[in-house]
């Protein structure tokens, strides 16, 4: 069975997103072991300079990396990412899952450290908008479980 595993930066509170997301990684344990890494969010003031977001990154981005399980396929969750239909993403996770456990990588408010992004096998963008980082747990929960029942043939996709 396939390894996906979600490392998050910072943890949200609100019981609804906690809620909606546990019931898809419910539903993905009939096709992978899915699990969730917590990493500390760097806190820093909203009017921050470019060079303590930069810093603040950086340690993100170490933490993130010791949290990587060895071997995986890297996808990094960014805006400047490449867009997929969830056919396209079925077909993605289809190619490594043959291989390879996958990794998502999703940054703290401020984004990702650019060692992260080099770092990663794919860039990802679900969309030009931006989305609460608890928000795109739940969505990449529910996109994961869609391509796992595309490649299964379900009618889930339908």
């Amino acid at each position: 069975m396939t390894d996906v595993t979600v490392i998050h930066v910072g943890e949200g509170k609100e019981p609804y997103y906690a809620a909606a997301e546990s019931e898809y990684i419910k539903r993905l344990g009939a096709y992978c072991r899915y699990r969730t890494v917590m990493i500390k969010e760097e806190r820093i003031d909203d009017e921050a300079s470019d060079a303590l977001i930069g810093k603040a990154l950086s340690k993100e981005a170490e933490a993130i990396k010791r949290a990587i399980p060895q071997g995986s396929y890297i996808i990094a969750l960014c805006v400047e990412g490449k867009q997929l239909s969830s056919q396209g993403l079925s077909e993605l996770i289809g190619r490594v899952t043959l291989s390879k456990p996958i990794t998502y990588i999703i940054g703290s408010s401020h984004g990702l450290d650019g060692s992260i992004k080099a770092l990663a096998d794919c860039k990802l963008s679900f969309s030009l908008m931006t989305f609460p980082h608890r928000l795109m747990r739940v969505i990449l929960a529910e996109q994961t479980y869609r391509a796992f029942t595309i490649l299964a043939g379900k009618n889930y996709h339908k």
